[in-house]
């Protein structure tokens, strides 16, 4: 009896870690979770500091194809310094684990914000991978972008054409920029909601 009750409080144990690691996503229109971390200055930056802001979160692997594609042709830096030039804090955020693909550094993120001249307000160092579990945050490139009242407007892909090829960037429809402009206007956002693209994000 002892045994079976033992055996059972071990799988309801592992069943609440599996839930716990399984963390949904927040819905559209709700609000979005609170985080704080260090930035790549070792600040410390929390979502509360962006009140009344837009804010842009930016889901990142330097070694993944698919960011390479929007670096490497320059989509992702200009949507950088267009937002950030409307006001906009964009946060980058870095989730991969240490001795996982896409791990860095303060140092090398900020060596990689230089070389790739990249804009962002913030490089967040998510290492233990809460930030991108409150989001639930599956792949690299995934964005969000949470009104100035602090409510997710938009979750998903950067854009409408899922490949790691560099001359479709012009070619796809680019959601985030859609999605600061219905906010900005005080209008609904028509496509909320997409399935993000990308490599997996490499939590611990």
């Amino acid at each position: 009896m002892i045994g079976r009750l033992s055996t059972a409080l071990v799988g309801g144990l592992a069943l609440c870690v599996v839930a716990a690691a399984a963390q949904a996503a927040p819905e559209i229109g709700q609000k979005a979770p609170a985080f704080s971390g260090k930035d790549a200055a070792g600040k410390a930056i929390s979502l509360g500091d962006y009140a009344g802001k837009t804010v842009v979160l930016e889901w990142t692997n330097h070694e993944c194809p698919f960011v390479v594609k929007h670096y490497d042709s320059g989509n992702m830096q200009s949507l950088q310094k267009e937002m950030t030039g409307k006001g906009v804090a964009w946060l980058t955020v870095v989730s991969s684990a240490p001795g996982k693909q896409g791990h860095v550094s303060a140092a090398q993120a900020n060596e990689l914000t230089r070389s790739r001249d990249a804009a962002p307000s913030h490089v967040i160092l998510d290492e233990d991978g809460k930030i991108g579990r409150a989001y639930g945050a599956t792949a690299t490139p995934q964005m969000v972008v949470i009104t100035p009242a602090q409510t997710v407007a938009y979750m998903g892909a950067i854009d409408s054409i899922p490949s790691a090829k560099q001359s479709d960037v012009a070619k796809a429809e680019n959601y985030v920029r859609a999605a600061y402009a219905a906010v900005a206007a005080g209008k609904p956002v028509q496509v909320a909601q997409t399935k993000a693209y990308g490599c997996s994000v490499k939590y611990q």
